[in-house]
């Protein structure tokens, strides 16, 4: 295995997130389609998302994992005890087994998959088939960052990518895994704000997301704190701090706050419960 392209990239799931991390591989790290094999529970799904991206639909889950020297778990939390206790013994040797499901902890993959595991976690978000995205990683015992530092150069070339203690993978889960979701809120309030004010739709729209697309470069470019990039477009009596009162007086702050919070206690809650566990 001399080299990213002759390593096979194994998925098992090949649902939304799967789909975004596989687009971003092959048009931002440049992966070779045919190099990556791909499973899922439902067939019509698999075939979807594999023509489409011209990779291979493998013939179950065991037929990946038996090819891929790094296996990617994008199933639901809910499913993953089944998943693990049939991938069992099943790796190629030396294989890395990536786990994207959120509140299964990496202590608990490595005992079902057994004391040879090789295994990290990450939490990749929607925005990588852009490559625009975010990847938060940790690594279990049997790993460390020279073992994948291959790996990690694939997902900067389509996301930011940070290491982090997995205490804090759930709160990653919540802030740049459910993050994007609260964002299209936010952009469709400012549409639906801009149609208020006069603007066809689809004109308020168009302004909105690329509103929020360049307030966020200005705060990743420019390294100042929000606040102060904030300060800089309010005009005494002008018309912004008469919008930002009203977004105080709504609560928006409070609620954006409490909405990463409720996000990261579910993440908590979708792991096995001990009653599962080995």
């Amino acid at each position: 295995m001399n080299g990213v392209l002759f390593r096979k990239l194994g998925f098992i799931g090949a649902g939304t997130i799967a789909e975004a991390l596989i687009t971003g591989l092959i048009r931002f790290a440049h992966v070779d389609p045919s190099s990556i094999v791909a499973s899922d529970a439902n067939r019509e799904r698999l075939i979807s998302v594999t023509s489409r991206l011209g990779v291979t639909a493998g013939a179950g889950n065991i037929d990946v994992a038996r090819q891929a020297d790094v296996l990617f778990l994008a199933v639901k939390p809910q499913v993953m005890p089944d998943v693990l206790s049939e991938l069992r013994g099943a790796g190629k040797p030396g294989s890395i087994t990536v786990t994207l499901a959120a509140g299964v902890e990496l202590s608990y993959v490595e005992a079902m998959l057994g004391e040879d595991a090789r295994v990290m976690r990450i939490m990749p978000n929607t925005p990588c088939s852009l490559g625009a995205g975010s990847i938060a990683f940790c690594l279990g015992k049997r790993l460390d960052v020279a073992d994948v530092d291959w790996l990690l150069e694939l997902f900067r070339k389509m996301a930011v990518v940070i290491e982090i203690d997995e205490s804090l993978m759930n709160s990653v889960t919540a802030l740049s895994g459910s993050g994007p979701g609260f964002v299209y809120t936010v952009i469709e309030a400012l549409a639906d704000g801009g149609v208020r004010i006069g603007f066809r739709k689809d004109q308020a729209l168009a302004l909105a997301a690329q509103t929020v697309l360049g307030a966020a470069k200005m705060v990743l470019e420019t390294g100042e704190h929000p606040a102060k990039l904030r300060d800089m477009v309010t005009s005494p009596g002008g018309t912004t701090i008469a919008g930002l009162h009203a977004m105080e007086k709504g609560g928006v702050r409070g609620a954006l706050i409490d909405a990463v919070v409720a996000a990261a206690e579910r993440a908590r809650s979708l792991g096995p419960t001990p009653a599962k566990k080995v």
